[in-house]
């Protein structure tokens, strides 16, 4: 029998990584000051956040707090610097692949247009990929919250940029509102791209959930997707399918879907055969790094 290994040294792939949310902690202190931005207490004194998802005032604070943290990237330079210490970080933990996820119309208005916000993501992701050694690459996310015509404007310009850098399309925010199969449209742009399909499921809302990702959205990956472990037909269906589940313990935690980390499924997806790739989803309002 080998040895045991050290787990910070074994290569990894991080698929599960959100822009905004990949921001380290003193650098939002650092920008925040520069630009004399007023941080709430959670995230200066009280971080990190005391978070849940149970309800929508829950869900509110927290989208509250993450608004505040994009408020602060002012810069071309600031945006690089997210990007090269997202990779510099996933390096230190053992990272071989990296995957961000950006919705660029959280950014558009301050940085030139959507258009422009990616090329500078892309170029950033280049540069911080030259620098670590880490690979690296772009899923370009429409919100659930906004209208899916918006979602649509997305993966045209995720399809646009499906050679040079951006690999996937995805469904993000809180998975509890809107009509999920209301985006089939948008996620067809996207599989006629090549594009990796990439929703979040499965967290918030069980299987039902996960069902409608893969029916209607056609998902190669479950953003989260967790709660597959409480129905094995779905699964086994999962298993079949090759979907891969992308994983977050520490949010799923701290959102209030299990009451602590030993409670969170992992051992039944993987005894089961998933595949599984764990994620730190938003290091910064929820203290995963």
């Amino acid at each position: 029998m080998g040895g045991v290994r050290d787990l910070q040294a074994l290569p990894k792939a991080h698929l599960h990584l959100h822009f905004t949310g990949s921001m380290r902690h003193d650098t939002l202190l650092e920008l925040a000051a520069r630009d004399r931005i007023q941080l709430p207490d959670a995230l200066v004194s009280e971080w990190p956040p005391q978070l849940t998802a149970a309800d929508e005032k829950g869900w509110f604070r927290f989208q509250r707090l993450y608004d505040v943290a994009r408020s602060v990237l002012r810069t071309e330079a600031d945006v690089r610097r997210l990007v090269r210490e997202a990779a510099e970080d996933d390096v230190r933990d053992g990272g071989r692949w990296l995957e961000i996820q950006v919705d660029p119309s959280g950014y558009g208005a301050r940085f030139g247009g959507i258009s422009a916000f990616t090329d500078l993501v892309l170029d950033a992701v280049r540069d911080a990929s030259e620098r670590t050694g880490i690979g690296m690459a772009v899923v370009i996310a429409a919100n659930r919250t906004r209208h899916p015509l918006d979602a649509r404007t997305l993966a045209r310009l995720a399809a646009q940029y499906a050679d040079r850098g951006v690999v996937g399309f995805g469904l993000s925010n809180d998975e509890r509102r809107g009509r999920t199969s209301e985006f089939a449209a948008a996620f067809a742009i996207a599989e006629r791209a090549g594009l990796l399909l990439a929703p979040h499921g499965g967290e918030l809302l069980g299987p039902d959930h996960i069902r409608v990702c893969l029916d209607h959205l056609h998902a190669h990956r479950l953003g989260h997707g967790v709660r597959a472990a409480e129905d094995p037909a779905l699964l086994d269906r999962i298993i079949e399918a090759g979907v891969a589940l992308e994983v977050c313990p520490v949010s799923n935690v701290a959102l209030g879907v299990y009451s602590d980390l030993t409670s969170v499924p992992l051992p039944t997806l993987l005894d089961a055969g998933a595949t599984v790739a764990l994620g730190a989803d938003d290091p910064l309002l929820f203290g995963s790094r």
